[in-house]
């Protein structure tokens, strides 16, 4: 039964130890945790019955087809959304994941703060920029990269703008207080949504569609 709160969230593990500490942090986030399940198909029955907003499903599930139950959840549900938390911190985990439909994917190792981020993340349809002095989402001339930049989550789009800048993934985690392999997700994630292969050219694509402050974008040009 849902509460107070506007959004609902059903929590997927076989660890009731993990499932526990979970619905704290997501009660926490002003989201009423409506089912829990250890298992895919009971998982999907109540994300059938209770129509939850969002779907926190560990992947290392033994008793089900992994990240196939996100796609089955996606089709029993339309509007659900899906954060995988798996065990594997590689770019083809994490693929495969967003290629079964999950909408934001994160590691177990994690901080709190990680994973509370990522499901906050899933809610959010507009970008606002982190940060001060960081100019505001311009209007692109191209139609498919306009699309493409506003795929791009707020923190994420940030992101892209300092590793356009030249700083590395442990400055980038110093700078905004997470670990480096939330910015090795957050990169996954804009090469994905940009159509890039790496860094490099994720950059490139930051500078020519103008998604660098002026006197910055010249610097990085410059190099």
């Amino acid at each position: 039964m849902r509460g107070t709160n506007e959004k609902s969230a059903v929590l997927l593990d076989r660890h009731p130890l993990w499932l526990d500490a979970m619905e704290t942090l997501v009660a926490g986030l002003g989201i009423d945790v409506v089912g829990r399940a250890t298992s895919g198909e009971d998982a999907l029955e109540l994300v059938e019955d209770l129509r939850p907003d969002v779907l926190i499903a560990g992947v290392d599930l033994v008793d089900c087809d992994g990240l196939g139950f996100i796609a089955r959840a996606g089709e029993a549900h339309p509007g659900l959304r899906s954060v995988v938390v798996g065990e594997s911190d590689e770019p083809e985990a994490v693929g495969r994941a967003f290629g079964a439909g999950a909408s934001a994917y994160c590691v177990k190792t994690a901080e709190q703060e990680d994973l509370a981020s990522a499901i906050r993340q899933v809610f959010e349809r507009s970008i606002y920029l982190a940060g001060e002095g960081i100019a505001p989402l311009p209007t692109l001339p191209d139609p498919q990269a306009e699309s493409a930049a506003r795929e791009l989550t707020r923190r994420e789009l940030e992101i892209l703008r300092l590793v356009a800048e030249g700083y590395s993934n442990s400055q980038l985690a110093k700078m905004l207080w997470v670990t480096e392999q939330t910015v090795k997700f957050h990169l996954s994630n804009i090469y994905r949504k940009l159509d890039v292969a790496n860094r490099t050219e994720a950059s490139r694509w930051a500078q020519v569609h103008g998604l660098l402050p002026a006197q910055r974008e010249a610097a990085a040009v410059a190099v």
